[in-house]
């Protein structure tokens, strides 16, 4: 039996850090391996905000899905059964976060996906980085785009 994360912490001095590995072989998430700070919580809250909503979400899988990555705002509505400005008012949180991509072509915008920003923000809550390196939280925020 494992003693829990806070007993683990006191045996090993304190430090808040355990890396031992699991029984799968990951060690535990870097979000409990060493204390955020405050500008990278602020920085990490805000991104999170932006897609802890169900039509972001939502939206983020119909552009990521589409041909190319990328949709126009008139390609959005009638899949999600909302009107246009609401449509237009997710995807600006998305944009504003990074996530998406504006691109205004005659009267119409595109909104493209920005890969990266995902794969940055999964390789932060995933156990263990990309190709088994572990990287400090600082590390990981910095890596978002």
């Amino acid at each position: 039996m494992t003693a829990p994360t806070s007993a683990r912490s006191a045996e090993s001095g304190g430090s808040g850090e355990d890396a031992s590995p699991s029984a799968d072989g990951a060690c535990c998430t870097p979000l409990t391996r060493e204390p955020l700070s405050a500008e990278a919580a602020v920085q990490l809250a805000g991104l999170l905000k932006a897609i802890a909503d169900p039509t972001r979400l939502r939206l983020l899988s119909l552009i990521y899905a589409h041909e190319g990555g990328e949709a126009c705002v008139c390609e959005l509505t009638e899949p999600l059964e909302l009107t246009q400005p609401t449509i237009s008012h997710h995807l600006k949180v998305l944009v504003d976060a990074g996530l998406l991509i504006r691109e205004k072509r005659g009267v119409w915008a595109y909104y493209q996906a920005v890969p990266a920003k995902l794969t940055a923000l999964g390789n932060l809550i995933t156990p263990m980085g990309i190709g088994g390196a572990t990287l400090s939280i600082q590390q990981r925020m910095a890596a978002i785009p």
